[in-house]
């Protein structure tokens, strides 16, 4: 077999018989509490991506593809296939905030607004759609990756305990900062939209993923024989998530994710999966990636 970063290991059998079962006792619970677009009966494609990290079979095929072209390589999807894959999980852009709203919640403004909130908020945005033309800390671009590099300079998964984009999952939970204020500021509608669409379907998948993959966030893809390793954050539940939540804030931002995801080179995969804390310096590593 060849192999791309042979670091992490497909989940075994037996675990994978576990997990599965969690995941239709959680689904089932999900499906029964909200409405939601309804996943294809048949097998999705083979994407490579085992459960829970393949997500719904039915909705696989809305997350990005690996690249077959280095062209390809952090381009972001464009408005277009944004729409086409909102559609696909049951959205459209008129569940979308209004630029008012939109506004407000990235200030901490609005009724209960906060702007320590809205700070976290914001850094979700910009670590999500880092892709061409949209570059952070030491003018890296590694949103294909699924990894980004933070203010101190450090490499890692956006789903990294230390990310943003992880510790927003207490904003964004039922009952929690974001739907409270959508509700206090006009937007139920965006709200109810978000709840039943794939979004809804799509989040056990991403929690039961982002539970088991330890301090370096990573996951291990194989298909045609070959085994690679992307962040996290380019699998397809947690992207289409990110997705969903990025279309409805706006739907340009959700144009700007990466279209497609690229294989980690496997000395970086193997330093983050070895690293403590699921970081590694992004000075050291960064030739990897030229």
């Amino acid at each position: 077999m060849r192999t791309e970063d042979s670091t992490l290991r497909p989940l075994r059998p037996a675990h994978r018989r576990r997990w599965a079962a969690v995941l239709a006792v959680i689904v089932a619970v999900v499906l029964g509490t909200a409405t939601a677009p309804v996943a294809a009966a048949a097998p999705g494609p083979n994407t490579g991506f085992a459960l829970p990290f393949s997500g719904a079979p039915g909705f696989e095929y809305l997350a990005p593809p690996k690249l077959t072209d280095r062209a390809q390589l952090n381009q972001p999807l464009g408005q277009k296939a944004a729409d086409r894959i909102a559609a696909g999980m049951g959205l459209s852009p008129k569940d979308a905030l209004s630029e008012k709203q939109y506004r407000q919640l990235l200030s901490g403004g609005g009724i209960g607004g906060s702007r320590d909130a809205a700070k976290i908020i914001d850094a979700c945005l910009i670590i999500l759609t880092n892709t061409k033309g949209r570059p952070m800390f030491g003018d890296s671009v590694v949103g294909s990756y699924g990894l980004y590099v933070n203010k101190q300079g450090m490499l890692q998964s956006p789903a990294n305990a230390s990310a943003p984009t992880r510790q927003v999952n207490a904003l964004i939970a039922p009952g929690g900062y974001v739907g409270n204020w959508l509700r206090a500021n006009g937007a139920t509608h965006t709200l109810l939209a978000l709840y039943r669409s794939a979004y809804t379907i799509e989040i056990p998948f991403g929690f039961v993923s982002q539970q088991m993959s330890g301090a370096a966030q990573l996951v291990t893809n194989t298909k045609g024989g070959v085994t690679s390793t992307v962040g996290m954050s380019m699998a397809p539940p947690l992207w289409l998530v990110n997705f969903a939540l990025l279309y409805i804030v706006k739907p340009s931002l959700a144009a700007a994710m990466p279209a497609y995801w690229a294989p980690i080179p496997q000395p970086v995969a193997a330093a983050i999966k070895a690293s403590p804390t699921g970081q590694v310096p992004w000075s050291k590593y960064r030739s990897y990636f030229e």
